[in-house]
């Protein structure tokens, strides 16, 4: 019978988190697909020559036959077509050649928390058009909630802050639902234009958006004062006025002073939060802390910064990348628990 499972099984069970900066799918229990959200197309057939890693290592070095697209911005869909090409060659990548035929889909995805009927109308067809056949969208903070281990249906208050690449999410979860929430556009993809444009303007050389990724990755941090500081990181390009090459070293504390206005605002978005949270669950947030997920979540200092200014602990998650995958994971094995918290 598991053999016959494996090879001939009708109906195929993925969660996915599709997200702004990367895209997981989960199978069976295990991580099946992670990889960047992007896709390349032929500028005249608008057929996909490569997505995923493939596709990114081609961003920012197309010639006019190929153009490479994130196809989700902001959290939501920017180009529908482009979306859906990814989302299929994604998915041909999980168990690909282990089947004899294409099995129906059964998906479960998770989606911002602050996102319109029309955008989660649009992850829905795209979804159906890449060969879905039932297909859940399940809020991002509950996926983040449900991955990390809490109890969602406890009567019990726990904030989520989801940084994601394009959106912050920030909910508080009480008896299988979110009380309150609060979504901003304000994440990772700012963090990396901040730097972008910090690097133009105080060293006068030009960083495309991967290298300023990169720079993030290296020596982002949201404090001046880290206890176990990175070394700095070396770059390279081209004099913006003179287009000359340099070299640049780039160190942690300079990149906390240029993302500061933008952390600010994820503060902001957290006190008014918890100025919407009912007193009871408040109290509930400030004796269990709060929860940080995310890519986001991974800036040095990030969670002490916040702790301090709020006076509330703040915790990295285990694995702050994948807990929305986990999540949907979990809601994928027992939908029938979590049907009421999906649209």
């Amino acid at each position: 019978m598991g053999i016959f499972s494996k090879f001939f099984s009708f109906t195929q069970e993925l969660a996915i988190d599709l997200g702004t900066a990367n895209t997981i799918i989960i199978s069976d229990g295990e991580i099946a697909v992670n990889e960047p959200s992007v896709v390349a197309l032929d500028t005249h057939s608008e057929k996909m020559i490569a997505v995923g890693e493939e596709a990114k290592r081609m961003y920012e070095k197309t010639n006019n036959k190929i153009r490479v697209i994130r196809p989700l911005r902001d959290g939501v869909i920017a180009d529908f077509n482009a979306c859906e090409q990814m989302m299929r060659g994604l998915i041909k990548k999980v168990h690909s050649g282990k089947r004899l035929f294409s099995p129906s889909l059964r998906m479960v995805i998770g989606v911002p928390s602050g996102s319109t009927e029309v955008e989660l109308r649009a992850v829905r067809d795209s979804a159906e058009h890449a060969g879905g056949r039932d297909v859940f969208l399940l809020y991002e903070p509950m996926a983040a909630a449900i991955g990390i281990g809490i109890d969602v249906n406890a009567p019990e208050g726990n904030m989520i802050v989801d940084i994601g690449g394009g959106t912050t999410e920030i909910a508080v979860i009480s008896l299988g639902g979110i009380v309150s929430n609060n979504s901003i556009k304000m994440a990772g993809d700012d963090f990396t234009s901040d730097i972008q444009e910090y690097m133009s303007r105080q060293h006068n050389v030009r960083v495309s958006e991967r290298m300023a990724e990169r720079i993030k990755i290296n020596v982002g941090a949201a404090l001046t004062d880290l206890p176990n500081p990175p070394k700095d990181y070396l770059i390279h390009g081209p004099n913006r006025i003179t287009t000359m090459p340099m070299e640049v070293p780039v160190c942690y504390q300079e990149i906390a002073h240029c993302l500061e206005t933008s952390i600010a605002k994820i503060e902001q978005a957290v006190v008014n939060a918890l100025a919407n949270t009912p007193p009871e669950l408040y109290a509930d947030i400030v004796k269990n802390g709060i929860y940080l997920t995310g890519g986001g979540a991974l800036l040095r200092g990030l969670d002490k910064r916040l702790s301090d200014k709020i006076n509330i602990p703040f915790h990295v998650a285990e694995d702050p990348l994948l807990c929305v995958a986990k999540g949907t994971g979990i809601a994928l094995k027992n939908v029938e628990n979590f049907t009421f918290l999906m649209r």
